[in-house]
């Protein structure tokens, strides 16, 4: 079983999936499987972070983006890859240092996430992006 979700960002932060995932999971007979999920894009990823306090969220950007600052930051100047604007190869950066893909256990039907966990997507780019995951059931 497989789908693809769209989903639609503002700019950079994390956008959670959980609900939409739980509520597809929970539609098919499955006891016991894993759930595969990749997202399509060079410039986001996927994680699994505390859905609980927001603050969690606020301070995982900001810490990408001091580490990761925009190409217009002096201390990115080496950087080649800058005609899709400041906040493009920054962008490709953060995704090469977080997962592009996640696989989460169902065991009884359920997801078995942690009390506080969701599942985000975390965009780099300042403009709004429709993203792609494609989720696999088996």
């Amino acid at each position: 079983m497989h789908k693809r979700f769209t989903i639609p960002t503002t700019g950079p932060g994390l956008y959670e999936m959980t609900p939409a995932l739980l509520a597809w999971v929970n539609n098919h007979d499955l006891a016991e499987g894993l759930l595969t999920l990749f997202i399509r894009h060079t410039s986001a990823s996927l994680v699994i972070q505390e859905n609980a306090d927001p603050d969690v969220q606020v301070d995982l950007r900001a810490y990408f983006d001091r580490l990761v600052p925009p190409s217009s930051d002096p201390s990115m100047r080496y950087l080649t890859h800058t005609y899709e604007g400041p906040d493009d190869m920054p962008a490709h950066i953060k995704a090469a240092l977080l997962p592009t893909h996640l696989q989460i256990p169902v065991i009884q039907g359920r997801l078995m996430l942690g009390t506080w966990q969701g599942i985000y997507i975390f965009e780099h780019r300042t403009k709004a992006q429709q993203r792609e995951v494609v989720a696999l059931l088996r």
